[in-house]
């Protein structure tokens, strides 16, 4: 198994603004009933325009930080629906969430503020990691750097109830041909996202997440959901470490950026194939524009785990392997697949 199988969490959209990392690591595999969503006609209400794009987006990533709710969040694309359900609770600074998948392999997920515990009660083993990226979106956004008004635009196109919830209805659209649309639904009175599509440049949803039930300010005790975090009775405990590097320092290089992406992190990750003992730790390099990212992942090539060069595309996912030199490369993102051979042809390693 790849580097990129074995980490494979998305970080995109939704989860910048804020929505449950755990939901969005759950393979998306119908989209959900219409019957989640009423419309009203964009003719018959008072749509208001963003004033500015990364206002805006700011405003959705504070709500997600401010409010606590219960819920049950769906993630599907053309091939299947995979779904979860989330507890979240805000006091001040401190958020602490729950999550429980509903579809495949049973797992509960527990995220307080940067630390994430992964329970796998089939294998009775305990994930314990630290992921630093959470903090990627408001930082990008409040960057000098930060671009991304260069590179979308926003429209309002009117009011829905979702999951009971009234909404205000906004789409990003690139201004390249580089990412993707979205459109995005966000409760009127707070900015809290409920529901995200992301769109192909012919205007298909390719992917889509929601609430299909949400209870909004519900009186959830911190405390009792530390508690269950850090209860591991039973399960074999294994941490994962990180180690900040930099793809220079490992000898890589982009020779060509790519229009509007920036280089927000770079670790290594331990290997745990007993083939790359005594070898370069496998190494994840990530992009993004502010809204989509793009990971590269390198690893040591090795004959009998990478076979053929290969795309795959899985909702909003796109995903190319390819080798380079003694290195498999697995370059993965939430944007059009020609965004990611951009990326692919463009990593080169240093002489």
């Amino acid at each position: 198994m790849c580097v990129a199988e074995r980490c494979f969490g998305r970080v995109w959209l939704g989860f910048a603004l804020g929505l449950a990392s755990a939901v969005l690591a759950v393979p998306t595999l119908a989209a959900p009933p219409d019957s989640m969503t009423l419309r009203v006609p964009v003719s018959a209400v008072n749509v208001a325009e963003p004033a500015n794009i990364t206002d805006w987006l700011m405003r959705m990533h504070e709500a997600s930080r401010k409010r606590s709710y219960v819920g049950t969040f769906v993630v599907s694309s053309s091939a299947a629906m995979s779904s979860a359900r989330i507890w979240h609770v805000c006091q001040g600074d401190e958020q602490v969430e729950r999550v429980e998948t509903l579809t495949g392999s049973p797992r509960s997920v527990y995220r307080h503020n940067k630390q994430v515990h992964t329970f796998m009660p089939d294998s009775k083993v305990m994930l314990s990691e630290r992921r630093e990226s959470l903090g990627m979106f408001p930082d990008l956004l409040k960057s000098a750097g930060s671009g991304i008004a260069g590179y979308y635009t926003s429209k309002a196109v009117g009011h829905e109830r979702v999951a009971g919830i009234k909404t205000d209805v906004v789409e990003l659209r690139p201004k390249d041909n580089l990412r993707f649309a979205y459109r995005i639904w966000a409760e009127e009175k707070s900015g809290l996202v409920i529901k995200l599509q992301t769109l192909n440049a012919e205007d298909q949803v390719i992917e889509q997440a929601a609430f299909s039930e949400l209870q909004l300010d519900v009186p959830l005790k911190m405390e009792k959901l530390l508690q269950m975090m850090v209860k591991t009775d039973g399960y074999r405990v294994e941490k994962l470490t990180l180690h900040k590097t930099t793809a220079d320092a490992e000898g890589w290089v982009l020779k060509t950026p790519v229009a509007g992406f920036n280089s927000v992190s770079c670790y290594q990750r331990p290997a745990t194939n007993s083939t790359f003992v005594g070898r370069a730790e496998p190494m994840q390099w990530t992009f993004s524009d502010g809204l989509a990212s793009v990971s590269l992942f390198v690893e040591p090539y090795d004959e009998q785990h990478h076979k053929q060069e290969s795309s795959l595309s899985i909702g909003a996912t796109q995903t190319i392997t390819r080798r380079v030199d003694a290195y498999w490369v697995t370059v993965m993102g939430e944007v059009p697949l020609a965004t990611l051979k951009l990326f692919a042809s463009g990593l080169e390693r240093k002489r």
